[in-house]
């Protein structure tokens, strides 16, 4: 026994300190910036003064006042207090006149005032209160005073509606509320409707979305007016469904009081000064505003919290000479989504064309493990190649693989706040996504390069129940510390900054061409005889592509370093190894193409272009100066200006081109119609058709907005 006990001493020495090793987390964790610069940002970051903000700006859905739209609205006082407070040069709120043309909805705003709907018979209840949650009256409704029937219509189809007599009475639904307002209100009669709420009700079955009674058909001149409409939780609809499935009959009262109201866009603005005025800029911004009676906390009121707090932390420490003041200036926008992003990018175009980047911070706050999500960095377009990309995802994986072990003894950079979350960071770098501000900067008439960083999936997004419980001081406290380096980063960056990004670039280069590379061969092995030369044609565009990315990205390095001989030499070596990697990659296609065919007993595939391929090569455009002067996301007005019978010789069948605003951002007097086709094709699961392609590059020349 006792040869046993010392066998088994012996074990546990030696093979619990490996197991303990294995679960380490990585041993090398590193950023561009210097450790002593890192841990001043770090210690600095405070996750509960951006929650402060979140809670301050969008606790809860207030009924703003006549005197905001007026006036200014309270977020953006806040705000502005705010830098006003920390002495932020340059603060201001600056103002635009409404911009609801662009979108349709005018230049007035949809103001609800009162909204109650009340049981009658055979009780006297209440049932939805604008004054309990805004919510619950959807925008878009007027002013009602009726009494009337409620009948149930189940998801409100046509056909579900046209067996059921619904004139004069208020329709109950399950559906989409501006859909079945159409066809219940508009079209058959019916004086109103209730929705009731099926947004993730086995998550929360008290949350409500955010909706328009009538859509985005609003635009649509000769629709009838809007009616009125209730929208209750599901928790609270189930009952009322069920007493109308089984055949009760309700009579309800509703009022609503609502009104339209003129207002203006308003963008608090202030910048942290560079030492020099033409070294260029760096550009934060968030949406405080997505609409004026939607508040939600994470979505956007916590990007708005966050680049506020980057400000906080860059200012107090450039201004306490803990860091050294940058070279080049980083200015921060506070914004009405897209709404007022386009006229400030319009208005201030000096300013903007000086930018390198934007980064622009949506939805940054939420709390990981509540939401099941992942803190997501969406990269820019191969329209829009640049080194944003990886200066950000440098401080992405290093708070991840820093915070990804809770044992206290082995996180090498414990990040967390005080009343925050203790939970990994969970992160995902992903392809080019819009929709958001960053989009406004992608935009190719701007051509600033944006990234956005983002948590994704949102299990409250859009609904009554994205509140503050929901936000996390921890996620905000590290997405400020993200954003602050990565800003800071590269408003320093200098010679040797600038090597070091276009290592960072190269070595990324090799993952993500490498994951293009494994793509390519599963395609292979999927394929038949019949599809091999076709997912052979497409493993190679992938790759190709991807390598013509990397090799754009890395040459947008030097104007970091402008005129440094020694950094475009390191460059042009990096864009050489991307070459052999590419190179590389194309052999291990081709040999595997190879043994897929013969295990298909077919032929190998030859490669050669068709005689519209070798027509698309040489046909190459630039952008005109009228695409400037038209402004952010206005080529359309020139666009569907073309004459139709000028537009029908060169038809673009819908769904042909997979993305026509990546389409007109790759546009650039280098790439040609082929080039451009292959760069979409890489980056969709849809294929764009090449005559589709050529055919939308003459139109965009008719239009004006290019020339060969």
């Amino acid at each position: 026994m006792k040869r046993l006990k010392t066998c088994s001493a012996l074990i546990c020495l030696i093979v619990f300190p490996a197991m303990a090793g294995i679960q380490e987390t990585p041993w090398l964790q590193w950023t561009l910036l210097p450790d002593e610069i890192m841990d001043e940002i770090i210690g600095e970051a405070s996750g509960e003064t951006a929650w402060n903000t979140v809670v301050e700006t969008g606790g809860y859905n207030k009924d703003r006042r006549p005197e905001e739209y007026a006036g200014t609205f309270y977020e953006a006082q806040y705000i502005y207090d705010q830098l006003i407070l920390y002495g932020l040069p340059g603060s201001e709120i600056a103002r635009f006149p409404a911009w609801g043309e662009m979108f349709g909805v005018g230049r007035t705003t949809w103001d609800g005032i009162k909204g109650e709907l009340w049981e009658v018979s055979p009780e006297r209840r209440k049932l939805a209160s604008y004054q309990d949650l805004r919510a619950m009256l959807i925008s878009g409704s007027t002013d009602a005073d009726v009494k009337a029937k409620l009948v149930w219509v189940g998801q409100g189809t046509k056909e579900e509606i046209e067996r059921i007599d619904v004139d004069e009475k208020i329709v109950v639904t399950e559906g989409s509320p501006h859909r079945v307002h159409r066809t219940a209100c508009e079209e058959n009669g019916a004086v109103g409707l209730i929705a009731i709420s099926t947004s993730r009700p086995y998550l929360d079955s008290l949350q409500i979305p955010w909706t328009n009674l009538q859509g985005r058909s609003n635009r649509d001149q000769e629709r009838k007016p809007p009616k009125f409409g209730f929208y209750l939780p599901f928790r609270e609809g189930y009952f009322l469904k069920r007493r109308l499935q089984s055949g009760e009959e309700i009579t309800v009262h509703a009022q609503v009081k609502t009104q339209m109201l003129p207002y203006e866009l308003q963008v608090p603005t202030c910048h942290i000064p560079g030492t020099d005025a033409d070294a260029g800029e760096i550009i934060l911004s968030a949406h405080i505003f997505e609409g004026y009676t939607k508040q939600g906390a994470n979505d956007n009121k916590s990007g708005g919290a966050t680049i506020l707090e980057v400000v906080r932390i860059l200012h107090t420490l450039i201004g306490e000479g803990r860091i050294p003041r940058p070279r080049r200036t980083i200015r921060f926008i506070w914004v009405p989504e897209f709404t007022g992003t386009i006229p400030w990018i319009n208005e201030n175009r000096e300013i903007v064309d000086k930018a390198l980047c934007n980064i622009n911070m949506d939805m940054v706050g939420e709390w990981l493990i509540k939401n099941k999500a992942y803190a997501v960095l969406s990269r820019t377009s191969y329209g829009n190649p640049h080194y944003v990309n990886d200066v950000m995802e440098n401080y992405y994986r290093f708070m991840g693989e820093s915070n990804r072990d809770q044992w206290p003894t082995g996180i090498p950079r414990r990040i967390v706040a005080p009343s925050g979350a203790d939970e990994p960071f969970y992160y995902f770098v992903e392809e080019h996504t819009g929709g958001s501000d960053h989009e406004a900067f992608n935009d190719w008439s701007v051509r600033v390069p944006g990234v956005s960083m983002n948590v994704w999936p949102d299990q409250w997004y859009h609904t009554s129940g994205d509140r503050p419980d929901k936000a996390d001081p921890t996620m905000l406290r590290r997405m400020a510390i993200i954003g602050a380096a990565g800003a800071y980063t590269m408003a320093c960056a200098d010679e040797e900054m600038a090597i070091k990004i276009a290592g960072e670039i190269t070595s990324n280069a090799t993952r993500r061409i490498g994951h293009k590379l494994v793509v390519g061969l599963e395609l292979l092995n999927k394929a038949s005889a019949d599809t091999l030369a076709k997912n052979y044609r497409m493993a190679v565009i992938r790759l190709e592509a991807a390598a013509r990315n990397e090799k754009d990205t890395l040459s947008t390095v030097p104007e970091l370093a402008e005129n440094s001989t020694r950094v475009s030499e390191y460059v042009a070596k990096m864009r050489d190894a991307v070459d052999s990697i590419c190179d590389a990659g194309l052999s291990v296609l081709e040999t595997h193409m190879q043994a897929v065919a013969q295990n298909l007993e077919t032929q190998p595939v030859a490669m050669a272009l068709s005689d519209l391929e070798r027509e698309a090569s040489v046909i190459v455009y630039k952008t005109t100066s009228k695409l400037r002067e038209l402004g952010a996301f206005a080529s359309g007005r020139a666009i569907d200006g073309v004459p139709q019978e000028e537009a029908e010789k060169y038809p673009v069948p819908r769904g042909s081109i997979a993305d026509t605003r990546e389409l007109q951002i790759l546009v650039d007097g280098r790439r040609s119609a082929l080039d451009i086709n292959r760069m979409l094709d890489a980056q969709h699961e849809r294929e764009s058709g090449l005559q589709a392609v050529i055919n939308y590059l003459k139109i965009l020349e008719i239009a004006g907005l290019i020339e060969r």
